[in-house]
């Protein structure tokens, strides 16, 4: 018989009166079963949190420090464990669920080390006015307060670290609520936390059903939300706190720009081999997936079948194998609406180049060309292994065509020229640009976070830092400096 898991309220362990089941989306069998908290309960991991946030913005530096420090060092002591966790939950397969765990080895650390240097306080004079004669201004940063912290499940252990690591690090409670479909891992932070001397309220991790989600959202003990998710979630929840301060990393609709000066074959099969590993990695499910390659006239010919090679190579299967490069995707849901969209693509006059089948949860990996700019899968990001090919004439073409889209998270462009580099970070209306390499990248200590539909404020452990925390002043009078 499977255990129900414990949730975590107020640093300890707790239990409701209900729990659901958490199933493998590659073959359907039970992974665990975990508890729900009671609105009773909900409501004193809230009042626990709120009432210690004087308490923790004190707690000395070296004490969170240390918190974050521990996690991190147990996170690799428990790697294959977790990462056998993240798998059997999210269907990953197991090389990627390995390296999430490696990243939030990485989150905890960074955040300790910027909870060690960070709010060093800024000295201003004022004096550069008359009337600022003796003064001087000391600018801190402060804990806006308490944080609910919303993740998602394609990343269900390193979206829950970008949430947790930097409010312990400025010493701001969090409320963190882990996907429904993958709980599993944000508990497994909360077992990690709980060995630390934080104090108690300080966290919480709660496994809350969406639909009681809006009374939270809504409560003003809570006044900042860290948001990963759908548009059309995250848009929802800002609109409903107008008056809340709300960081939401939102969709994209990543692409590949690839130029002319990009033609090698090197070049080229480097691209290609990038190109089909990161439109397929997490099966698809990663907001800076590549969706659209965006390719030069001069090499798109040569380019396109080394793209349709690649991604035939991917291996597709059990996750749990350690040579499969694609799993399923979250649910067999998922996987029809991914299906639906590449029929509607065909029948609007894409050409099917590779792919385009489903079998359960799991849809194999897809290239499509030749597709009408007012199809689904051209507008909206289809979280799924599909990849669509363009060819443009030159670079101020493919500029326009990355800009074409209602996202703006992040964008490649695979070039050697310097100055192009410099045009498309000055051109391209995204929150990050990669030059030589795909979208997807991200390294987990810088900003990261998009324009448009794809969201407001950054995450990356000192930007969330600054997010989560305001500016405080305090004018000195009198002094002879």
């Amino acid at each position: 018989m499977t255990s129900t898991h414990a949730f975590w309220l107020a640093g300890r362990q707790a239990t409701g009166e209900d729990a659901f089941d958490v199933t493998s989306p590659w073959d359907g069998r039970l992974v665990g079963k975990v508890s729900i908290p009671t609105d009773a309960q909900v409501e004193e991991a809230v009042a626990a949190a709120y009432a210690v946030e004087n308490e923790f913005a004190a707690t000395p530096a070296h004490v969170r420090a240390a918190a974050l420090d521990h996690v991190s060092k147990r996170l690799v002591e428990r790697t294959e464990e977790i990462a056998q966790l993240i798998s059997a939950e999210n269907g990953k397969p197991i090389k990627w669920a390995r390296g999430e765990v490696g990243r939030a080895v990485s989150v905890f650390r960074f955040a300790a080390e910027e909870a060690r240097r960070f709010n060093g306080g800024e000295a201003q004079r004022l004096d550069t006015d008359a009337g600022g004669t003796g003064r001087l201004a000391l600018t801190r940063r402060f804990p806006r307060g308490t944080i609910l912290g919303i993740a998602p499940f394609n990343f269900p252990l390193n979206l829950c670290a970008h949430k947790v690591a930097p409010a312990i690090a400025v010493g701001a409670p969090i409320i963190l609520k882990p996907a429904p479909a993958t709980p599993l891992s944000g508990l497994i932070l909360g077992e990690l936390l709980a060995e630390t001397d934080l104090p108690a309220g300080s966290w919480s991790v709660l496994p809350v059903a969406n639909e009681k989600m809006p009374a939270l959202v809504q409560d003003e003990r809570l006044p900042v939300i860290s948001f990963t998710g759908s548009e059309k979630v995250g848009y929802a929840i800002m609109d409903s706190v107008p008056r809340k301060h709300c960081t939401l990393e939102l969709g994209g609709n990543g692409a590949a720009v690839v130029l002319a000066d990009w033609s090698s074959d090197q070049d080229l099969d480097w691209a290609a081999t990038r190109i089909a590993t990161f439109s397929n990695y997490q099966a698809g499910q990663s907001c800076i997936s590549v969706q659209r390659v965006i390719a030069d006239a001069s090499v798109y010919e040569r380019l396109v079948p080394k793209i349709v090679a690649a991604v035939e190579a991917q291996v597709t299967g059990d996750p749990n194998d350690a040579g499969t490069d694609v799993g399923p995707l979250v649910n067999e849901d998922a996987a029809k609406r991914v299906e639906s969209w590449v029929e509607e693509a065909v029948k609007a006059g894409a050409t099917l180049l590779t792919g385009g089948k489903r079998d359960g949860a799991s849809y194999a990996p897809t290239v499509l060309a030749d597709v009408p700019a007012d199809t689904t899968i051209s507008c909206e990001e289809v979280f799924g292994p599909v990849l669509t090919v363009r060819r443009v004439e030159g670079e101020a073409e493919a500029f326009a065509a990355v800009n074409d889209s209602k996202f703006g998270l992040q964008a490649g462009v695979f070039t050697h020229d310097l100055q192009t580099a410099f045009r498309a970070h000055r051109e391209l209306e995204v929150g990050g640009v990669i030059v030589g390499d795909v979208p997807s990248y991200r390294a987990d200590q810088m900003p990261y976070g998009g324009v448009k539909q794809s969201g407001v404020g950054r995450e990356g452990v000192r930007y969330a830092m600054d997010d989560y925390t305001y500016e405080r002043v305090m004018v000195f009078t009198g002094l002879a400096l």
